[in-house]
């Protein structure tokens, strides 16, 4: 190889790695140069997210949000994409990251990155309030409905593969053929309310859903006091922000450490849901 060749690759690695050191952070640079930290969320899962009274989106990740572009120091802008395009990666900058309660599972993990678990909610199974069912082990074989692409489908195909190793495993004591999926949280909700046995037999769903439900007036109740499995929900990133992670990781580890996590779950659920007790 000549000299001039050599040259040349040099030249050419040099540019490489300048080109990757660029976008190293990209997405950090941007919310810091603009200011404004642009989220994906949900704003028809309450209370997490959800259209207030004022016609303003509000809730859990909202306020979760809200305290991690302070502790940026920039603004926060959010919007509402559909679940299964957030959590599909590849982003391609038009938000940069998802506070929407998501769980970090190994085939998520594969294609988006968790920066940090802000908190853990345990999952339940409901009936309506005139079922005579006391014991969820009586919902085998039972219609069962549950909102689709998340844990609780993922529980009934035996396939919950959780990323994170805080959480105690998984019992699967309730199975079905006759599984009911839905385009959103609220879906399995509404078609209980309708009555025992109507559409449904029981649910699966979040603990936090189920009460908030029960606040307006869903004549639904949990089965029995059984936590079927505890969910980590994290912060998600796009993959290749090396830098945008480790600051998330460390905002995150923050709110943990000094009890804001705790307070806001208060507020929200009326427990402490940033830690599995």
């Amino acid at each position: 190889m000549d000299m001039i060749s050599k040259k040349h690759l040099l030249a050419a690695a040099l540019s490489l790695a300048f080109v990757g050191a660029a976008n190293a952070g990209a997405v950090l640079d941007k919310i810091q140069s603009s200011k404004t930290m642009t989220v994906a969320t949900s704003a028809t899962w309450p209370p997490q997210g959800f259209i207030n009274d004022k016609n303003e989106i509000d809730g859990f990740d909202i306020d979760v949000s809200k305290e991690i572009a302070k502790r940026l120091g920039v603004e926060v802008k959010f919007i509402t994409p559909d679940w299964d395009v957030i959590t599909a990666g590849k982003w391609n900058g038009r938000w940069d990251m998802s506070v929407g309660s998501m769980t970090a599972t190994k085939s998520r993990a594969r294609i988006l990155d968790f920066p940090a678990t802000y908190y853990y909610v345990p999952y339940v199974f409901a009936v309506h309030t005139k079922s005579a069912l006391t014991d969820h082990k009586a919902l085998n074989d039972k219609t069962i409905g549950v909102e689709g692409g998340t844990t609780s489908e993922d529980y009934f195909s035996q396939s919950l593969a959780i990323e994170t190793t805080d959480v105690p495993p998984v019992v699967y004591d309730v199975q079905t053929k006759k599984m009911k999926t839905y385009a959103g949280s609220l879906g399995p909700l509404d078609d209980l309310r309708l009555g025992d046995g109507v559409r449904l037999d029981g649910i699966l769903t979040q603990r936090s859903t189920l009460e908030a439900a029960i606040k307006k007036n869903y004549p639904l109740r949990a089965v029995d006091n059984s936590i079927v499995f505890y969910e980590p929900l994290a912060i998600a990133t796009d993959k290749g922000d090396p830098e945008l992670k480790a600051k998330l990781g460390e905002i995150i580890g923050a709110m943990h450490k000094d009890g804001t996590l705790s307070k806001l779950s208060n507020k929200w659920y009326g427990v402490d849901y940033s830690t599995i007790k």
